[in-house]
């Protein structure tokens, strides 16, 4: 029998609870070969995030290298998100320890190394801001060939959540995210446009935590903090922002898609962070990227179960 070849894939996030279910989305897909992780600064510093993303790898059972990323954008000052996911960045549910040691490679030499090591081209899977892969676009130009594609979370073609115009993860380090998306590397983006309507509702949370094992009940834990942000704006339930990037590539037949040219903005008073979208063509560029617009909301849930189901049965 025929077995379909997995994709070898880099983490790149800021968890943040989305990114920690859009890791435990990835890491029980088949689909995907996880090469290494490395954190970001996004929604909360990048120690937070680290420490963070190192206790989701040890509750996953996810034990590739691990690398942290810098302290900053790329120019500019972070921006955080306590609002969002509390304190810590990932608030909620008690997590263990890690249990291993993170690389001493910085992510962006990790990432290098693993992909001028693969035998074929590495997708990246970066569900915060991009200072990590523009980072090592800059640093190591002769691997651009070896990036099979990004499947970024992150801007919206008709909106922004941080600003009217903007999402947080581009607004974050709008520098990064331009030079990212003119790379010429294949991007699918999964912006605002999709990702609002990848929501997990209150009746969700009960599928998935009645699934039983520890991982399941602590994504409905992450769920339930996550959602009352949420709540307060008159959500029906938690947008999985980050997941959507990883569901691009294992079930892309639950999104619809529309290939478009789309460039960031890096300055104004109104605007910065914006990204732009060429809907109807008028730019003449070709496009750029693939732009996620739509999702089966009850496919996407049904993804979500059946990952968790994969760490075990429950107590």
């Amino acid at each position: 029998m025929n077995e379909t070849k997995k994709i070898p894939v880099i983490l790149d996030g800021d968890p943040g609870h989305d990114d920690a279910i859009a890791w435990v989305l990835a890491n029980a897909s088949p689909a995907l070969d996880i090469r290494a992780v490395t954190s970001v600064c996004g929604n909360q510093i990048i120690e937070k995030t680290t420490y963070n993303a190192m206790r989701i790898m040890t509750l996953i059972g996810l034990h590739v290298p691990m690398a942290k990323g810098v302290d900053n954008p790329l120019i500019a000052n972070p921006i955080i998100a306590p609002v969002v996911h509390g304190k810590s960045g990932l608030d909620g549910p008690a997590l263990p320890e890690p249990d291993f040691e993170m690389s001493p490679l910085s992510a962006v030499e990790l990432m290098a190394k693993v992909i001028s090591e693969s035998d074929e081209p590495v997708t990246l899977i970066p569900t915060g801001p991009l200072t990590n892969v523009a980072g090592l676009l800059l640093a190591h130009p002769e691997l651009k060939e070896k990036i099979a594609r990004i499947s970024i979370m992150g801007g919206g073609i008709q909106m922004g959540n941080w600003t009217p115009a903007a999402e947080f993860n581009i607004l974050v380090d709008p520098q990064s995210a331009k030079l990212v998306f003119q790379s010429g590397i294949p991007i699918i983006m999964a912006g605002l446009d999709v990702t609002e309507k990848a929501l997990v509702c209150p009746a969700d949370f009960d599928r998935i935590r009645a699934v039983g094992n520890k991982v399941a009940v602590t994504v409905a834990d992450w769920l339930e903090f996550f959602y009352q942000f949420h709540k307060t704006m008159d959500y029906p339930g938690a947008p999985i922002h980050d997941a959507v990037a990883v569901a691009a590539l294992v079930k892309p037949e639950i999104l619809t898609m529309r290939e478009m040219y789309v460039d960031v903005e890096t300055c104004g008073d109104y605007c910065m962070g914006c990204t732009v979208g060429d809907w109807f063509g008028t730019t003449g560029h070709a496009p750029n990227a693939t732009v996620l617009l739509d999702i089966d909301r009850e496919a996407f849930v049904d993804l979500l179960v059946e990952a968790v189901k994969t760490y075990g049965e429950g107590n």
